[in-house]
């Protein structure tokens, strides 16, 4: 069922599915994808008795800011914060989380910063917090051009580019990200919708921006970008998920990040999958939700 809430500085609109005693599990997805990454997911999750939330996040779909003086940022903590917001109004005190790209950020940065509040924490590509202040640093010519996208949106033309094809330019990534997935145009289309809203290019501009220092964040979130600027670790229990086709994410996988997860961990890595691991493994994605709950109950 598609709800909307109040929620900091968004009406967030959400899908909740299962019983409301069942147990909280937040689905977030990324870029540029939609909450129907999750629809094959969710089911398996509320057959298990969960009580599953999928929301918008903020620049996607039906969610809003609720004032225009609010910055439209796509900054870390601006992710980190509507998580947060939401749990808050929506009365859910601790939650398993999961997500993938910008989601699976958002999850991290809970995990990290507010840990009394996730039960478990499934995330895409491991330890996804940004090291902003050492984002000038070049990395392998075999990483860095997975990126021509975010460098690309540095500038004007590029943020013109987006605005003008904002449809094109995300299948090309869906491509590109998962060459071994064969989406149909229908499934595509669903989730294209999402980015047609009115602020969807502004804060995805931002956010391949800010995270490499090129322009300020929302003042209101400085407390958190400090705090996040420390690499802090991650006790929760956690799954990370890599992709084995994943065409963006690291070459090598993010095996190496263990060493920020200090508590209950486990990796999985899925072999022909690319970067959108819910839609394209959705039985993989859920039994990993299930295992850092079962991780949870266990610490």
């Amino acid at each position: 069922m598609l709800k909307q809430i109040e929620a900091g500085v968004l009406r967030v609109a959400y899908r909740e599915q299962g019983e409301p005693e069942g147990w909280p599990v937040m689905l977030l997805h990324g870029f540029p994808y939609d909450a129907h990454a999750y629809d094959a997911v969710a089911p398996i999750l509320v057959e298990a008795g969960a009580r599953v939330i999928t929301p918008w996040l903020r620049g996607y779909g039906p969610t809003r800011f609720l004032s225009l003086d609010t910055p439209r940022s796509g900054q870390q903590a601006a992710l980190g914060a509507d998580l947060l917001a939401l749990m808050e109004a929506l009365g859910i005190p601790r939650a398993v989380l999961a997500g993938y790209d910008w989601g699976g950020r958002a999850a991290c940065i809970l995990g990290a910063l507010w840990p009394e509040r996730v039960a478990g924490l499934v995330t895409g590509d491991g330890y996804n917090i940004q090291d902003i202040t050492r984002a000038g640093e070049p990395q392998a010519p075999e990483r860095e051009f997975r990126y021509w996208y975010q460098y690309y949106l540095h500038g004007e033309r590029g943020a013109a580019g987006l605005a003008a094809h904002r449809h094109e330019f995300c299948r090309l990534l869906w491509r590109l990200w998962s060459p071994e997935w064969r989406f149909d145009e229908a499934s595509f289309a669903r989730s294209a919708a999402a980015f047609d809203n009115p602020d969807f290019v502004a804060v995805v501009v931002h956010s391949y921006r800010h995270r490499y220092g090129l322009v300020p964040g929302d003042p209101a979130l400085e407390d958190i970008e400090r705090r996040l600027a420390a690499q802090p670790p991650i006790a929760v229990p956690t799954v990370s998920l890599d992709g084995g086709a994943d065409g963006v994410a690291r070459p090598e996988g993010s095996a190496a990040d263990a060493p920020h997860f200090t508590g209950p961990y486990e990796h999985r890595r899925l072999p022909g999958i690319g970067h959108n691991l819910p839609q394209e493994a959705p039985q993989a994605f859920a039994e990993a939700v299930l295992a850092a709950r079962r991780l949870g109950e266990a610490s």
